[in-house]
């Protein structure tokens, strides 16, 4: 048996005893784990301060360093999300619905686990402990299998959490670490259809490229994020910048991070002379059109291209358009349907792109930022599915549930003799 179907192998197996488990103990588990990554964290600490060390002697850009980067704050988050995940309700046996039928049997939808579930992601070494806690407590096991360049980092989170699973007396390989990071283990793990319910990639567009052109398990994308901003014609112009500011600068490496702000041309004249001086202060390049350069002589010219990027850095692309209808054209065109903004105080405005959008989370005067697990009250994340299948948007323990049918009866038959 080989390396990789050894450990998916093992962590289906232990999958039962965690489907098994009752939700207090899966609660208690999770809350073990978060006092272990507590614990632990000079050693979590040390761990990454080596990868980054040698990803920085790599030439790993700003963005990849910051996504790979942790310190005590970002632990103790990780600790905080896993302790939110942990007081949340049970799902498992949750009946959503039920309907009793003209000839009497009941019909039941219940929650149940998905089973198997294979993370692949890169630099972000908290998906590590936030993938295991929401698998976990939706009574799944996981296969984790993260980037090369946080290969220490993950191994220090993973010893946290099999602690917790020791100390519960469940099996460790419910949190199945793959630590050897060559290529063609993932590729073998996407052929493993009789062992893995569910791959969900999480990193750059050629992950996520490689992940579904070779996978033979079912995929949810966690694609890139070419989040726009529209300033409407009756926007609040401190709203918007807020807006714009927030989005932009706060954290431009990850994926809710603004990659184009669209301007409706009655407002521009009084919007973008303040809200460029306020990008240039925070050192964020501008690349716009000839009416945005118009006010901004420092700003570059945008290209078609430019339109369709997730820069994750310090750049971003501007248009002026001449309606809401043209905001909407434009990103219907180049977006990647994942989080879209409009800031208005126009209410017929706000539903007109609400109604029209269909990316997987749409902010009326409320930053891009806010598409986030945490934020959005799911307590963390384990990607934002832009696949229309079984998850859309922040997928929380919820969405690694799946619902079957239950039905209860007193002997009815379908045909009667």
């Amino acid at each position: 048996m080989s390396y990789v179907r050894g450990l998916a192998v093992a962590a289906r197996d232990a999958q039962a005893a965690i489907a098994s488990a009752d939700g207090a103990t899966r609660r208690r588990l999770l809350q073990s784990m978060a006092e272990q990554l507590r614990a632990g964290q000079a050693a979590i600490l040390a761990a990454n301060a080596d990868d980054l060390a040698q990803a920085a002697a790599n030439g790993a850009s700003k963005a990849t360093l910051d996504r790979l980067g942790l310190d005590p704050e970002r632990v103790q988050g990780m600790a905080e999300a896993l302790r939110e995940v942990a007081a949340q309700a049970d799902p498992l046996g949750e009946v959503t619905r039920r309907e009793v039928r003209p000839n009497g049997i009941v019909v039941e939808r219940q929650r149940i686990p998905l089973g198997l579930v294979a993370m692949i992601y890169e630099a972000r070494p908290n998906v590590t402990a936030e993938a295991a806690a929401l698998c976990l407590k939706a009574g799944n096991a996981v296969l984790l299998r993260g980037g090369s360049e946080a290969a220490r980092s993950n191994a220090a989170i993973a010893a946290c959490l099999h602690a917790a699973l020791r100390e519960l007396g469940l099996p460790e390989a419910a949190v199945s670490l793959v630590a050897d990071t060559a290529r063609e283990h993932v590729l073998e793990l996407l052929q493993l259809a009789d062992l893995i319910d569910l791959a969900i990639p999480r990193g750059g567009e050629s992950l996520i490229r490689f992940v579904a052109e070779h996978a033979r398990v079912p995929v949810i994308k966690h694609y890139k994020g070419v989040c726009h901003l529209y300033v409407d014609r009756a926007a609040g112009i401190d709203t918007a910048i807020g807006l714009l500011i927030d989005g932009k600068a706060s954290r431009p490496g990850v994926c809710n991070a603004l990659e184009t702000v669209l301007v409706h041309r009655d407002i521009a004249a009084a919007f973008l002379p303040r809200a460029l001086a306020e990008l240039h202060a925070r050192g964020v390049e501008v690349r716009g059109d000839a009416v945005t350069r118009a006010f901004d002589a420092g700003a570059l010219a945008a290209t078609e291209d430019d339109y369709a990027a997730e820069f994750l850095d310090l750049v971003i692309a501007a248009r002026v358009v001449d309606s809401l209808d043209e905001a909407i054209a434009h990103i219907r065109r180049h977006g990647s349907d994942h989080t879209e903004v409009i800031a208005t105080e126009d209410p017929a405005a706000a539903d007109a792109f609400v109604r029209a959008i269909r990316s997987s989370a749409v902010m009326v005067n409320a930053s891009s930022r806010f598409n986030d697990g945490g934020q959005l009250g799911l307590g963390a994340e384990i990607g934002i599915s832009t696949t229309r299948l079984h998850a859309y948007g922040p997928m929380g323990v919820e969405s690694l549930t799946i619902e079957r049918f239950v039905v209860r009866g007193t002997g009815q038959v379908r045909h009667p003799r």
